[in-house]
């Protein structure tokens, strides 16, 4: 990014966009606030005027990341219905993809150390994303007895780390970890897995 697009207001999201750069290539720990700036063309002393420093800039980047998340979320729950099964399954599929297509905020997300609650933005939109996954656990759940129903926050959790556990193994080039079935597969069979045990979808599907 050149001093140009700094004049024009930039330099805050080109920072971001450094950052997810460094983030892809080294890891959340691997580079410095001086890199990050290089990368933006401008000077480390630019830096501070919009963030305090390496730490919040990986914020940001987590922040918009859940933002695009959540907007991947609703959207794919939105395609599954009115039938809340497709809707569920469809939440999961979207998460693998997000992993995919945004690897950088992926990763300042989920294994950067940031807390989500480090600022009140990145709390709300890390909140609304997980609520849809929760609304889509309560919609498929009420087909279960109330009196063996599991909370739709630990329902959706156990998906999350499924679909996580996937991601992380076999769907991000995971050193030495190969599987003899794609990641969609695997993530597909694993959930089908889980909604028998609940009984929320037949043996024999």
């Amino acid at each position: 990014m050149s001093k140009r697009g700094y004049h024009h207001g930039n330099l805050r999201q080109a920072l971001i966009d450094s950052v997810l750069g460094l983030i892809e290539a080294k890891g959340p720990t691997g580079f410095t606030l001086s890199e990050a700036a290089k990368q933006a063309g401008v000077t480390p002393a630019a830096v501070y005027r919009h963030f305090d420093g390496r730490d919040q800039m990986i914020a940001e980047a987590a922040r918009q990341g859940y933002e695009i998340f959540g907007q991947q979320i609703q959207r794919a729950y939105d395609s599954g219905q009115p039938s809340a099964l497709a809707a569920f399954e469809a939440t999961g599929r979207a998460y693998l993809a997000f992993a995919r297509q945004y690897p950088g905020h992926y990763i300042a997300m989920f294994e950067s150390g940031v807390a989500i609650n480090c600022s009140p933005e990145l709390a709300t939109v890390a909140l609304r994303a997980r609520a849809v996954l929760e609304q889509a656990a309560s919609d498929l759940s009420q087909h279960i007895p109330p009196e063996k129903r599991p909370p739709p926050s630990m329902f959706s959790a156990h998906i999350w780390a499924l679909s996580h556990g996937v991601v992380e193994l076999f769907a991000r080039n995971s050193p030495g970890m190969t599987s003899p079935f794609p990641p969609e597969d695997l993530l597909e069979t694993g959930i089908g897995v889980y909604l028998r045990g609940l009984g929320l979808i037949p043996e024999d599907v």
